[in-house]
């Protein structure tokens, strides 16, 4: 009797404020390359390295939903946007390996995410738990932590396009079209909800 083989699942977590065609990119190209069964897109709901206000969770979560468009392996993981307090990964591979024991999982992060792992919680328990799917964007690249590159794991790369979320928020800041950074219904929505944009300046 033939034993099954292990479904294989990507996480694909980031703030996506908001999602662009780099992100898509990225994820169709992580199922291709690491053949994988489904990516989760998992929104942080409280990135605990982000400084910065973010846009409230159900904007963000509504903009994914546009951005996975029909793909049928895309699914969208809320584990993160309904937990309360700071978003860990680490809590997000445990409870989900927990729900869904013999899967084999692919973690897909940034380059300048794999560059600061080593300040992640309880990271080597992670790069113990999953396979990395690391992206580079093009350009010099930050190097891994020695202590990380020091540690038994596993990392696969893959190509980014040099999309950034930063710059679409100040393009529509600046009233810039935005069209070509991100898909249609992602424009429409940010447009209809008037997202981005900057307050509008006192009289006087």
């Amino acid at each position: 009797m033939t034993t099954p083989r292990a479904r294989r699942i990507g996480l694909f977590g980031g703030t996506f404020d908001p999602p662009h065609n780099a992100h898509v990119a990225l994820a169709t190209l992580a199922l291709r390359e690491l053949a994988l069964d489904e990516l989760r897109w998992v929104p942080a709901g409280e990135p605990w390295q982000k400084a910065r206000v973010i846009t409230p969770a159900a904007h963000r979560e509504a903009m994914v939903r546009l951005a996975m468009g029909s793909e049928p392996r895309f699914v969208l993981e809320r584990c993160e946007i309904q937990r309360r307090g700071p978003s860990y990964t680490l809590d997000t591979v445990r409870e989900l390996q927990a729900a869904e024991a013999g899967a084999q999982w692919f973690l897909v992060i940034g380059q300048d995410q794999y560059a600061g792992l080593h300040t992640w919680r309880d990271w080597r328990e992670l790069l113990g738990r999953v396979t990395l799917a690391v992206a580079n964007r093009p350009g010099p690249a930050q190097a891994p932590h020695a202590d990380v590159l020091a540690f038994s794991h596993r990392a696969v790369p893959l190509p980014m396009l040099d999309i950034a979320s930063t710059d679409i928020r100040a393009s529509v800041a600046d009233g810039r079209d935005i069209s070509s950074l991100v898909p249609d219904g992602v424009a429409r929505y940010i447009e209809a909800h008037h997202l981005y944009q900057r307050p509008p300046r006192p009289p006087g």
